[in-house]
């Protein structure tokens, strides 16, 4: 096998991490949560920095995230995204349904990809603000 069709192999087997990425963004706009999961490894787990555990394994972040998925408001504004290796940093703002009614919300997310899987999520969550996002 040429040195060629094995890099396009590992390719296949493991796709770069903007790619797993980009699939999580879509799939978390067209509100698909199994598309979404399916982005993360089984064992993978979600943080709010700088170390709080929210969620660990497939059953709690589907669990933690199936209200959010529900609504019909979700979706997330990619406003810048660097790479570095296997770290894929997304700034993004979130539209959804607050308590006080439509608004959003600033995050910065940091994943960590391994195996063309999402191992870890930390998320930085700005305060919550009210109406549309500014363009």
């Amino acid at each position: 096998m040429s040195q060629n069709q094995m890099s396009r192999n590992q390719v296949s087997q493991h796709p770069d991490p903007l790619a797993v990425v980009q699939r999580q963004l879509e799939a978390f706009n067209a509100r698909d949560l199994d598309a979404w999961l399916a982005t993360y490894a089984e064992d993978a787990q979600q943080f709010e920095l700088p170390a709080r555990l929210l969620a660990s394994g497939h059953a709690a972040i589907r669990a933690r995230s199936a209200p959010r998925f529900a609504d019909p408001a979700l979706h997330a504004k990619l406003l810048q995204r660097s790479v570095m290796g296997p770290i894929v940093i997304d700034h993004e703002h979130v539209t959804r349904r607050l308590d006080a009614g439509l608004g959003y919300v600033e995050m910065v997310c940091i994943y960590e990809v391994r195996d063309g899987r999402i191992r870890s999520a930390s998320f930085v969550i700005g305060a919550e603000t009210l109406g549309p996002i500014p363009d």
